[in-house]
């Protein structure tokens, strides 16, 4: 004879087997293990004037670039908007248009972008006539086989697209301190080139001293980098380099592994301050790699540092000290949102050495760690 079994007692048994069943899946190996990956914390990173001027609109660099990065647009896209705050303010002397022009009193401007998914970088070189070269090397990047284009190839190819071209990108306040400074130096006279180095940096130091130039930015740039939510990093390098500099001269800012580095899989490091310095060292590359091997943001920009001013050696560079007389900083950021801004010296003349950065929290403006004290010792 069958026993019946009711309805309630089939239920109560059923749900004993299937949880038999699944708590038996992962003793014998049964079904797929899944692994969900934690979400990254967004953070977007620069230099301290990333958070400074608004060109007239709502949010400074960083704060522009890390609204649009959290509502989905693409990272570099997202860092590129927020630098062209910068570039198109005539406040900031440093970049893009109003940027600080060279020996012949001719804005010329360089940038590079890496974007780390893509595995594809752009940058331009010596480019005059266009307020947003960061745009221009975007467009490298997107549109070419090519990382680099300089001078004239680099203006024919941005006119080719479209961009405006202009005759001019000084301002009145940067027209102004150029003449200041060939006034200083007596630009009648040819120097030999020693005298002439050193007639240059004595002017551009006395101008810090009368506070015309930002100590940290007698050499330009804005460097800003980012972490998307889905962990993706990017960065973008710009600037119209140093103050009245020889014609043709290009910096560190549009050079991959020296201005910017950005390895997806692991971080991004980019720089101010003098680009030959980081030219020297590839330093941005070697922060990145340094951080591969595990080291913290902070930890891998203060031995770039270290490596900068041991490999410092010319007497013109040096301080009563002995240590470099030059200002340099490192804007450092790992694919899990850490983040950290460090200097060679904490002071310029009365400025400290800042960064600026945007997570949740909102924009901010912070101190970066030194490696060597307060400024330079002259």
């Amino acid at each position: 004879m069958t026993e019946r079994v009711s309805r309630r007692q089939f239920v109560k048994s059923g749900a004993a087997v299937g949880a038999l069943a699944a708590s038996a899946r992962p003793l014998f190996g049964q079904g797929p293990t899944v692994l969900v990956r934690k979400a990254t914390p967004p953070v977007v990173i620069s230099s301290a004037n990333g958070n400074k001027v608004k060109n007239g609109g709502p949010r400074t660099g960083v704060a522009e670039a890390y609204e649009r990065m959290v509502k989905g647009e693409d990272v570099l896209s997202a860092l590129i908007a927020g630098v062209n705050i910068v570039e198109l303010d005539p406040a900031d002397d440093s970049v893009g248009y109003g940027g600080l022009p060279n020996a012949d009193g001719v804005v010329q401007l360089d940038s590079c972008c890496m974007h780390g998914p893509q595995k594809r970088a752009g940058g331009v070189a010596a480019l005059e006539g266009v307020r947003t070269p960061s745009l221009v090397a975007q467009a490298v990047l997107e549109r070419t086989d090519h990382h680099l284009l300089v001078g004239k190839g680099a203006l024919d190819f941005a006119r080719n697209l479209g961009f405006k071209v202009e005759d001019d990108l000084n301002t009145d306040n940067s027209r102004k301190k150029w003449l200041e400074w060939k006034r200083r130096i007596d630009p009648d006279h040819y120097l030999d080139p020693a005298k002439r180095t050193e007639a240059e940096d004595q002017a551009r130091r006395l101008m810090v001293a009368d506070g015309l130039l930002d100590p940290f930015h007698a050499w330009g740039t804005i460097n800003c980098d980012g972490v998307g939510p889905k962990g993706e990093v990017c960065g973008v390098t710009t600037t119209s380099g140093l103050a009245w500099k020889i014609p043709g001269r290009v910096g560190d800012s549009p050079i991959l592994g020296a201005g910017l580095y950005v390895a997806g899989d692991v971080a991004a490091a980019g720089s101010t301050g003098r680009g030959e310095a980081n030219l020297f060292n590839l330093s941005s590359y070697f922060i990145v790699e340094e951080m591969r091997r595990g080291a913290s943001p902070k930890d891998a920009g203060m031995a770039a540092l270290k490596r900068v001013a041991a490999n410092t050696v010319e007497k013109r560079l040096l301080d009563a000290k002995g240590n470099p007389r030059f200002h340099l900083q490192f804007y450092v950021l790992n694919r899990s949102g850490e983040y950290a801004g460090v200097s060679l010296y904490a002071k310029g003349g009365k400025e400290t050495a800042r960064f600026a950065v945007c997570t949740e929290k909102g924009p901010e403006t912070l101190d970066c760690d030194s490696l060597l004290g307060d400024g330079p010792a002259d």
